[in-house]
């Protein structure tokens, strides 16, 4: 049986090789974990170091841009700079400054909310949005990671994958009924990844979150892998079914204008 280590304490080994290296990552791991913000005297006892350590520590992560401390009641806090050196690339180009015009257009066209995501960890996690400017909108925040099966482009890389992967994935992940509409059986969310590839893209009819439709397309590299989706969503009562064919070509479209960026 997995056992969840959200709630562990984070130990901060005393012999390590890197003891400086080992409080570094201890702080960014608190601070992950208390998403609000810790004063110095906060981190000091949830990590049992002494204050001037990691004053000296969070000084320097915020000169370096890790952290950013709030003017009112000086906490500390997390930036999105690890995300950024951890977002994907390939043949050395940034996925996201490949993906932003066409990101842009498709929002455009469509006139919703259009977002890039990658996998990791057998979920998907978002890279960059461009907002609808409709006054009843969907959109999330970059780096909020949702399951796979349960989310257009997280469906639209599962289909894509080698069949070796595939069956990892099935191994590694419960399905999970999340709405009346979840594909949280293997032979329903086969025969979907099915019709996705046939087609070209996959469609999420509020199987993550009720009321909410999406549409995606699989960014492929020169070997026809994966490498991340583009979506659109949008709220279900104006995202309706009859327009999915239409969004969906919209979405290939920008799929490919993106792999041939990332490929030029």
């Amino acid at each position: 049986m997995a056992v969840s280590t959200k709630n562990l304490p984070i130990q901060v080994a005393d012999d390590s090789a890197a003891p400086g290296t080992e409080r570094t990552l201890a702080i960014l791991e608190v601070l992950g974990r208390h998403r609000a913000g810790l004063s110095l005297t906060e981190i000091a006892r949830e990590l049992v170091l002494p204050v001037n350590t990691v004053f000296r520590i969070a000084g320097t992560l915020h000169a370096r841009g890790y952290l950013q401390r709030r003017e009112d009641d000086k906490r500390f806090v997390l930036t999105n700079k690890l995300f950024d050196l951890s977002r994907p690339q390939v043949r050395e180009k940034s996925l996201v400054v490949c993906a932003l015009e066409s990101l842009k257009w498709l929002r455009d066209e469509a006139g919703e909310t259009t977002q890039i995501l990658a996998c990791a960890n057998h979920k998907m996690t978002v890279l960059e949005q461009c907002v609808s400017s409709q006054a009843i909108k969907v959109s999330s925040t970059v780096g909020l990671q949702v399951p796979m099966y349960s989310c257009a482009p997280g469906k639209a890389v599962l289909a894509h994958l080698p069949g070796d992967e595939l069956e990892k994935f099935y191994s590694a992940v419960t399905l999970k009924q999340f709405t009346p509409s979840t594909l949280a059986t293997r032979s329903a969310l086969a025969a979907d990844l099915a019709k996705t590839l046939k087609r070209g893209f996959a469609t999420d009819i509020a199987e993550g979150l009720e009321g909410i439709h999406c549409v995606a397309a699989a960014i492929l590299d020169e070997y026809r892998y994966p490498v991340a989706a583009i979506t659109v969503m949008a709220p279900s009562f104006r995202l309706k079914k009859d327009q999915f064919e239409k969004i969906g070509r919209m979405c290939v479209e920008a799929a490919e204008a993106i792999t041939q960026r990332l490929l030029a």
